[in-house]
């Protein structure tokens, strides 16, 4: 992966980096996504969030923020929406 493992500002997530950790997106989501900026962290906490998999987090569960949100907002648009744009 071509993330940045030490946080000093190296080359961010690539494409198949994205699709490795999304699974089975429309390919416009993954370069949505890429566009954010997000790092893979920020990835990472919205799909955990798309998948419920922060439930364990309880009431302690903060909102997404930042590039998290945006990559969220992606993931959960309908699958139709990119296709429109075309």
């Amino acid at each position: 992966m071509s993330n940045d493992p030490d946080g000093l500002g190296g080359p961010g997530p690539s494409y198949e980096d994205v699709r490795h950790l999304c699974g089975d997106v429309a390919a416009w989501k993954i370069s949505a996504i890429l566009a954010t900026g997000a790092t893979l962290d920020e990835i990472n906490a919205a799909i955990a969030w798309d998948t419920g998999a922060d439930d364990v987090m309880g009431e302690e569960r903060r909102p997404l923020s930042g590039g998290a949100a945006a990559v969220y907002d992606i993931l959960t648009a309908d699958d139709d929406y990119g296709e429109e744009e075309r």
